[in-house]
C-alpha cells in the first residue's frame, strides 16, 4: 500500500505507538523510521518532522517511559517493598519502554523531556535506599542494591531466562525476593 497524504490527527502519538509495537516485536534497534512510517501509512519523511531521526524517536519513548515509571514509583508510596514491586509491575506492563529506558546509548539522556522524569524516578529510588540503610553514608549502596534486585529480576523475567517464568506471578515473586533480601530491615527484631 502506498502511503497517502497525512491523515492522522496525532502523528506523534501514532509514531510512538508504532515504535512501541516494533520494539515489542524486534527490540529497540530492529526497525527503521521508514518501516514505522509505512506501518502508519504516512510518507517516509513524516516522522522526521516530530523526531528528527530514530534517536529522536527513541528519546521520546524514553521520556514517556520515565514519566510513566516515575508516576508508578511515586504511587507506590514510601514503602521500599511496594516501590520494588511497582518497578517490576512497570517493567512487565511497559516492556517496550523498559527496553529503551535503561539503554542510554539509544537516546539522548540529557534531553529536556527525559531528564526531569529520570530525576523523579531516581528520587523515589534514593528515598527507598535511605529507608533501607541505617547509615547515611551507605544510602547510595543500599539504593543500588535494591535497584539491582528489582531491575535484575525484571530483566530475567522479561527475557525468559527464568525457566519457570511463565508459571510465576512476577509481582508476587518480586515481593518475596525483596522481602527475603531486605525484610529484616523493614521489621527489625526486638
Amino acid at each position: 500500500m502506498e502511503p497517502t497524504a497525512y491523515h492522522h490527527g496525532n502523528l506523534r502519538r501514532v509514531m510512538l505507538d508504532a515504535a512501541l509495537q516494533a520494539i515489542g516485536e524486534s527490540g529497540p534497534t530492529g526497525w527503521s523510521l521508514r518501516e514505522l512510517a509505512r506501518r502508519a501509512g504516512v510518507s517516509h519523511t513524516a516522522p522526521a518532522h516530530h523526531f528528527g531521526d530514530k534517536t529522536g524517536l527513541l528519546t521520546a519513548v524514553a521520556a514517556e517511559g520515565f514519566d510513566l515509571f516515575a508516576a508508578a514509583l511515586e504511587a507506590a508510596g514510601g514503602d521500599f517493598l511496594e516501590v520494588g514491586v511497582a518497578y517490576v509491575r512497570f517493567a512487565v506492563r511497559y516492556r517496550s519502554h523498559f527496553q529503551v529506558m535503561f539503554r542510554p546509548e539509544l537516546y539522548r539522556p540529557a534531553d529536556p523531556a527525559v531528564a526531569p522524569a529520570r530525576a523523579r524516578a531516581a528520587a523515589v529510588l534514593s528515598s527507598g535506599g535511605r529507608a533501607l540503610s541505617p547509615d547515611p553514608a551507605r544510602d547510595r549502596l543500599a539504593t543500588v542494591a535494591a535497584w539491582s534486585m528489582a531491575h535484575g529480576f525484571a530483566d530475567l523475567w522479561l527475557s525468559g531466562a527464568l525457566a519457570d517464568a511463565a508459571e510465576i506471578d512476577p509481582e508476587a515473586y518480586a515481593r518475596d525476593l525483596i522481602t527475603l533480601a531486605f525484610g529484616h530491615l523493614r521489621h527489625p527484631k526486638a
